[in-house]
């Protein structure tokens, strides 16, 4: 399971930092998306993939067998803030395009 995740986190990371390097600001806000979302799997998965666990300690259970809560917390954080991040970089691009007239990053309207 983690060699799943693991290559799943490399290949949103890939895929976002390859979309961050395109000229256009929609595939900047994809490809910043991406980056997020394989930040907070790699949060997730740092505080341990466990599999057929009970979520609240039982009588007999040993407390290290549990789900660490940190981590899920901060990545409940994370999706809230980068959902914010990504509306206000879309109202920001709706009002770059409607001054400029292209949505390009460096204002060119040819291409490279």
């Amino acid at each position: 399971m983690e060699l799943i995740l693991s290559i799943a986190i490399g290949v949103m990371t890939s895929c976002g930092i390859w979309l961050i390097l395109r000229p256009r600001t929609y595939q900047v806000i994809v490809g910043l998306s991406l980056l997020s979302y394989a930040v907070n799997l790699f949060i997730f998965g740092v505080g341990g993939v466990k599999a057929n666990v009970p979520p609240i300690l039982g009588d007999g259970l040993p407390a290290t067998a549990l789900a660490d809560p940190v981590p899920q917390a901060l990545v409940l954080t994370a999706i809230v803030i980068g959902f914010a991040t990504t509306a206000l970089f879309l109202v920001v691009l709706l009002a770059s395009r409607g001054l400029t007239g292209n949505d390009h990053v460096d204002g060119r309207n040819e291409p490279r």
